[in-house]
């Protein structure tokens, strides 16, 4: 797999960690979202825990650096669906600085702002399409492609309305089980200054973290579990919490081998996620005709279309143009990589808003979480008829190893915050088992 272009960008910082027990209750796998809440979780419940990070930092796809001398987040940026997010309501009892994504949202047609004629036909196809895909989804019958919702007749604007949710949903609605849409939907969202990968850090100050440390084997054979650290030796424990990528246990190359082999109804739920990309390409343009603070612009008209662009991210000249999937397709096809990336948004923005509008365009970070080893993808997709894989997966191995992530949250599914539900989701269940 090839380098992923972001991964020679720092962290804004690490915290402190405590070294790791001899013998802990519970080895965590990975200190991204869930590796996380789960650690705080079993601590707080009174087992002594173990977090093996390979990565040399904290968050997972969840990392905050600095660009031009600001906080700028390199994976996670939303705090999606305040209501039920862990890390919403966590925010604001430590007083972090979140704040409210603004509702107020960009419509360019033609190099020009969209007329309020345009507006509400716009909106009108949005207000349709969900409905249609929301009723579908409660009705709770065949498990099929959220595209097959869609109603008739959008014209132009159900087509930008697709591929906006083929973005945000990280694959095509052909390839999205109908079942996940409502997760889907916007809707009561933050954003937190500094970056919300610095915040998920700061949750985890004084937790026993070994950074740089991948396990390659999980042996469950005996009583317990022993983990194989390679050069760094091996570590046992009573059980185990995984929170790696779905795609980095897939076979036929996982990272992370078991030993025995999974079960077969668990191999073949874990193999069945696919891969989602949403990605960032940074964009740093102080004179871009939109303004206002954190507002999605939608751009239609001519052959390039991006499917996302955030505009002034944190009331800054920083912008995230954002790539799905068949973006990253032909860039990667093309073996264009990041440069490619970076040739991309100058076409589509100069065939958007005029070349001489770019003269101060820069583009100083581009993500790869498709090529990076340790998420190979943004997150995990449910296709349709895989639905089921999620409860599967909530069950304990052997009564010694348990799997929590984004890819087994069913309301907040490709979110840090439905990581963090889901490692302490996991954390009780241990902690139930094990006492």
């Amino acid at each position: 797999m090839p380098r992923a272009a972001h991964e020679h960008l720092p962290p804004t910082g690490v915290p402190p960690l405590a070294e790791l027990p001899p013998h802990p209750d519970v080895a965590v796998i990975g200190a991204g979202a869930a590796g996380i809440g789960a650690a705080r979780r079993l601590i707080a419940r009174g087992l002594s825990v173990a977090v093996l990070e390979a990565r040399p930092r904290l968050g997972g796809r969840t990392v905050t650096t600095r660009l031009r001398g600001h906080p700028v987040d390199l994976g996670a940026h939303w705090l999606h669906a305040g209501p039920i997010n862990p890390l919403v309501a966590l925010g604001f009892e430590r007083g972090e600085p979140l704040r409210r994504a603004a509702q107020e949202n960009h419509l360019w047609v033609g190099r020009r702002p969209g007329r309020p004629a345009e507006a509400a036909a716009f909106g009108r196809a949005w207000s349709v399409a969900d409905r249609a895909m929301t009723d579908g989804a409660r009705l709770r019958g065949e498990d099929r492609a959220a595209a097959s919702a869609l109603p008739p007749g959008l014209g132009p604007w159900g087509r930008r309305v697709a591929l906006v949710h083929g973005l945000v949903s990280g694959r095509p609605l052909t390839e999205v089980s109908l079942h996940d849409f409502p997760s889907m939907e916007y809707g009561d969202n933050f954003f937190i200054a500094g970056g919300y990968g610095a915040y998920l850090a700061r949750l985890a100050a004084g937790l026993p973290v070994a950074l740089g440390t991948p396990v390659t084997t999980l042996d469950w054979a005996g009583e317990g579990v022993r983990l194989d650290l390679g050069e760094q030796g091996s570590l046992t424990a009573r059980a185990a919490l995984v929170t790696a990528p779905m795609m980095v246990m897939q076979e036929p190359a996982p990272a992370l081998r078991f030993a025995p082999g999974l079960p077969d109804p668990v191999r073949a739920a874990i193999d069945g996620f696919r891969t989602g990309i949403y990605e960032h390409v940074v964009v740093h343009w102080p004179s871009s005709p939109f303004h206002g603070r954190d507002r999605l612009a939608s751009l239609i008209g001519g052959r390039l279309q991006p499917p996302g662009l955030l505009t002034r991210v944190d009331d800054t000249p920083f912008h995230y143009f954002e790539l799905d999937v068949p973006m990253a397709g032909r860039l990667d096809a093309a073996r264009a990589g990041a440069d490619g990336a970076r040739r991309l948004v100058r076409e589509t923005l100069s065939e958007q808003v005029g070349r001489g509008a770019l003269r101060d365009l820069a583009v100083p970070a581009v993500t790869e979480w498709r090529h990076d080893p340790w998420s190979r993808g943004s997150w995990a997709v449910v296709p349709p008829g895989h639905t089921g894989a999620r409860d599967l997966l909530k069950q304990a191995v052997g009564d010694r190893v348990w799997f929590a992530g984004e890819a087994l949250s069913r309301e907040q599914w490709g979110t840090a915050g439905g990581a963090f539900a889901e490692g302490e989701r996991a954390a009780d269940a241990i902690a139930a088992a094990l006492h």
